[in-house]
């Protein structure tokens, strides 16, 4: 798998991840709908650092686990693709809909952005996926650990900005168009669960049959 083949999984799967109705999403949307526009994009903010912390975070753990011998990073690159077949399976099997978002008081955009990151940095399915994902594409094959992690980042919140913005930036229409059809956010979830699966079984048969580590 070559580098530029791995980043384009890497961004499938972000996509998949953050369009899918969760924690991040359903604050983003309450906070531009009592707050508008503004808290909204404040929210972003937040998760979008936290969604850096995320990729450092992420990227020491790789720079751990590549220097273990090759079998026992191996495992590890299968343990984390059958996590990510669970999250997949999960995904498949879920209703996933946005009509639970509760309403917050109105807040300070300071606010609004200090709870976003905690909100991120608190989520541990983050972490989670972060070790499940990050030994999948950054390989030292690929040069410099930090170099990719950089580029892994920056595709991560321009993600979050791109999707989480834009609900901001629609405020009550955003939230309105994911209630008005739930089918389609049911959808959603289960198509990205899919991807899921299919990068799970594509990183497990790679890891198998690749040599890598020290």
């Amino acid at each position: 798998m070559g580098y530029s083949e791995a980043l384009w999984i890497y961004l499938v799967l972000l996509f998949g991840i953050i369009v899918v109705p969760g924690m991040d999403m359903f604050f983003v949307i309450a906070n531009a709908l009592t707050g508008g526009r503004r808290a909204g994009f404040a929210a972003v903010g937040g998760i979008m650092l936290g969604g850096a912390v995320h990729t450092l975070f992420g990227a020491i753990a790789v720079g751990v686990l590549t220097q273990l011998p090759t079998m026992l990073f191996q495992a590890m690159i299968l343990v984390g693709a059958a996590y990510m077949a669970w999250i997949g399976w999960t995904l498949l099997r879920s209703s996933i809909t946005v009509d639970s978002i509760g309403q917050t008081k109105s807040r300070s955009d300071w606010v609004a952005f200090r709870q976003g990151l905690v909100t991120c940095l608190l989520n541990p399915k983050a972490y989670l996926f972060v070790l499940a994902v990050f030994p999948q594409f950054i390989r030292p094959e690929y040069g410099p650990i930090w170099s990719q992690a950089l580029v892994m980042g920056i595709m991560t919140v321009t993600m979050q900005f791109v999707i989480y913005g834009g609900l901001a930036l629609a405020a009550g229409k955003g939230r309105d168009a994911l209630i008005g059809n739930p089918q389609a956010t049911i959808w959603i979830g289960r198509g990205a669960g899919a991807l899921f699966i299919a990068a799970a079984l594509f990183t497990a048969w790679h890891g198998i049959t690749q040599h890598v580590g020290p």
